[in-house]
């Protein structure tokens, strides 16, 4: 039997139980310390980054209107499709996300994957930008399959252009993240971003938000808007003539105008083509560069192809109007001659001669007259001079002023600085530093020496405004997300360049080189328009090694009402594939016919000459073949409205036909592709309507009407028969004469 444990053992024994429990109260003691004051901040964050979700609030961006408030880009709320890959910790739950990943975003199963391997986060966005229709789809399947928390959304935005390609080099575009890339989407990045808002909320194990009072939202701020100075409707005019140019003048390169306003510096219209969709960047517009590509392919390496790619978008992403220097040709003669008689150099009397060429010390120059004509334009005054066009003159004219006043005067119009235009990329001017005696002979006609469009417009601009060179601009105001104004835009003055009345003059002497001189096919009846043309050869062009030619650059300034200017417009078109091709005869017609459209927009009424009256058209003039350009100047010339069916670039047919009788003011239709030509309108019944109801009714099917009968002021005159009849199916265009009479009793609507 057992002896009982005696007291030494019990003492022994009590005081080893004793210390094991001191030593591990000890332990546990140390563990809480290390655990709560050694470590523990870095375990209570690791807590609370598991129980925490922080989901990004995507701020709206704010809005890009034209000057009437119509809306050129706006944001769309989109969402981010996230996983949690920390709760995703079986087989079959990793199987049931993927698929339903694949199924409703069409999402690769290896990108899912990687996705899904983050085991340590509980937040992974697997895609961005994705429609409502199409999120809501899949949330209905992750809540009726059991992914609740597996799979979120975070709500975002996205950029959205309503009209395509529209005024794209302006506006720039929003890349995949929401910042401005390019534009006025870059350059105003801060005004128009806003501030992202936050949703912190807690989680329990599943994933899932816990009870309200464990969730906090921080609101995003919408970003500001802007109100531009463009109008939608000048840059559609300005847009649809230069789409039409570029492939009527099969044009190598490239075509670009501004539509300014010449007292303010308000940019009106600005555009390059080809140009860009900015709903989706990437994708090549432009027919030539797309198949130089598609052939790279098959030939280039990875890497060159990509180069290609890459060089490829910032061309048609860049807006030449502002990045790209040139040599301004014949145009730059309007800072010559303005500069000239503002330091007294020569005055609108002085006369110069010219042979067909000059020599400058042992360089000989040519007049562009001597190819044709093999003589010069002998002895002419100033304003012959502008509207000749003549370089000879110009050249004397330089020499008359110096280097030192041309170069003042070249400062003085802004040519040797930004503009300051708020639009990003804008390039500088290249010129003489020091003129020697052949620099100012060249520079003095407009070569040798680049300006940006936007500065030679700006330049043209303040010789015929009163001699005030503006500050261009491009947005008029900023408004936050209520509509309030934050601030406006105020047109700035730099600086007097040139004294009104030497203003008044050059505008006079630009009026007669429309009338007159080479840029008569600028002419629009019923308003007095001035301009100057402009051929200028790109004397540095790669070009001219690679294909041993010289390109040119063809271009015209035109402005209206000369008696007060109130609009301009510069038209570039950039190495043209054409026989003959100047200033004068493809880019005059062009801006005559942007302003033909604008002025009456502007609500500036036309005031018709007796000559411009008395010479109105009665038959239709022969425009089949012609360039679309000539066809719409001959119908202005004329006194005749045009409108345009189909997209090509020449007649191929008319309505009214050649010689048909067309009352004043009536409307040629012009058809430049065959699908179209011959679709029939039936023509309105207006027998016992009176006069101005027959008119609205006739005119607004677009058809043309001619009135017969006497009609005696104080009357009621009505329709008494028509030709053709009413319901007969006629072309558009086709002239309806109607026979009026004397009503018996007052007619009422």
């Amino acid at each position: 039997m057992a002896k009982p444990p005696t007291y030494h053992m019990r003492s022994r024994m009590i005081v080893v139980l004793v210390a094991m429990i001191v030593f591990g109260f000890c332990v546990v003691l140390h563990q809480l310390f290390k655990l709560q004051v050694v470590e523990g901040e870095a375990l209570q964050a690791r807590a609370l980054q598991q129980q925490l979700r922080s989901e990004r609030i995507g701020a709206k961006r704010g809005t890009i209107y034209d000057t009437n408030g119509n809306p050129l880009a706006k944001s769309a709320t989109v969402w981010s499709v996230c996983v949690a890959p920390g709760l995703i910790d079986t087989p079959e739950k990793e199987s049931d996300v993927t698929a339903a990943l694949e199924k409703f975003l069409e999402l690769d199963k290896e990108s899912i994957q990687k996705k899904l391997a983050l085991k340590g986060t509980l937040y992974q966005v697997v895609k961005t930008k994705v429609e409502k229709p199409q999120a809501d789809e899949l949330m209905t399947f992750v809540s009726e399959n059991g992914l609740t928390g597996l799979i979120f959304l975070e709500q975002d935005t996205r950029r959205y252009y309503p009209y395509g390609n529209f005024a794209s080099a302006v506006l720039g575009f929003a890349n995949d993240d929401n910042h401005g890339a390019y534009g006025l989407e870059s350059y105003y990045e801060k005004v128009l971003a806003g501030t992202p808002g936050r949703v912190v909320s807690m989680k329990n194990s599943r994933g899932v938000d816990m009870d309200l009072q464990y969730s906090q939202e921080y609101a995003a701020k919408d970003g500001d808007s802007l109100v531009l100075t463009i109008d939608e409707t000048i840059q559609h005019f300005l847009e649809k003539n230069l789409e039409i140019a570029l492939p009527e003048h099969k044009v190598r390169n490239r075509v670009t105008g501004v539509v300014m306003d010449v007292k303010t510096g308000a940019v009106l219209a600005m555009a390059s083509k080809p140009d860009f969709d900015p709903n989706n960047p990437y994708e090549i517009l432009d027919d030539t560069k797309r198949e130089e590509l598609e052939n790279l392919k098959t030939v280039a390496t990875k890497e060159e192809y990509d180069q290609a790619l890459r060089e490829a978008w910032y061309a048609q992403w860049r807006n030449y109007a502002i990045s790209d220097p040139y040599e301004p040709g014949s145009v730059f003669k309007i800072i010559t001659a303005s500069g000239a008689l503002e330091c007294g150099a020569v005055t609108r009397q002085s006369t110069f001669y010219c042979s067909g060429a000059t020599t400058v010390n042992g360089t000989p120059y040519h007049c562009w007259v001597w190819a044709s004509r093999g003589e010069g334009h002998g002895q002419q005054d100033l304003e012959h001079a502008i509207m000749n066009s003549c370089n000879p003159a110009f050249i004397d004219i330089g020499q008359r002023m110096g280097a030192q006043n041309f170069a003042e005067y070249f400062s003085n119009f802004g040519l040797t600085e930004k503009t300051g235009i708020d639009l990003p990329g804008e390039a500088t001017s290249i010129y003489h530093a020091r003129y020697t005696i052949n620099d100012l002979a060249s520079s003095s006609f407009g070569q040798t020496f680049k300006v940006t469009p936007i500065q030679l417009i700006t330049a043209a601009s303040a010789a015929v405004n009163g001699g005030k060179l503006m500050q261009p601009y491009i947005v008029k105001q900023i408004v936050d997300a209520e509509g309030n104004v934050i601030s406006n835009t105020e047109p700035v003055v730099k600086r007097q360049v040139v004294s009104e009345d030497i203003s008044r003059e050059i505008s006079l002497m630009l009026e007669q080189v429309v009338a007159n001189g080479s840029g008569r096919q600028a002419q629009i009846p019923g308003y007095r328009v001035g301009g100057k043309t402009g051929t200028s050869e790109q004397l540095d062009s790669p070009k001219l090694k690679s294909e041993g030619r010289t390109p040119n650059t063809l271009s015209f300034f035109g402005f209206a009402p000369v008696e007060d200017p109130q609009v301009a417009c510069l038209v570039l078109i950039d190495d043209p594939d054409i026989y003959n091709a100047y200033g004068s005869t493809v880019a005059a017609p062009i801006v005559g016919a942007v302003l033909a459209d604008t002025l009456p927009y502007m609500g500036i009424e036309p005031q018709y000459t007796e000559e411009e009256l008395a010479n109105v058209a009665t038959k239709a003039e022969y425009l089949i073949n012609l360039d679309l350009h000539d066809a719409q100047y001959k119908c202005r010339v004329s006194g005749l409205k045009y409108r345009v069916v189909g997209n090509g670039t020449k007649v191929l047919r008319q309505i009214p036909e050649v010689g048909e009788t067309i009352p004043e003011g009536g409307t040629i239709v012009l058809y430049t592709e065959e699908e179209g030509a011959g679709d029939l309108i039936p023509v309105p019944d207006v027998v016992g309507k009176t006069v101005e109801e027959a008119n609205r009714s006739i005119v607004g099917a677009g058809l043309n009407i001619s009135i017969s009968g006497e009609q005696i002021e104080g009357t009621h005159q009505v329709v008494s028969s028509q030709t053709p009849a009413a319901g007969e199916q006629v072309e558009a265009g086709t002239v309806v004469t109607i026979q009026c009479v004397e009503s018996t009793a007052p007619v009422t609507e």
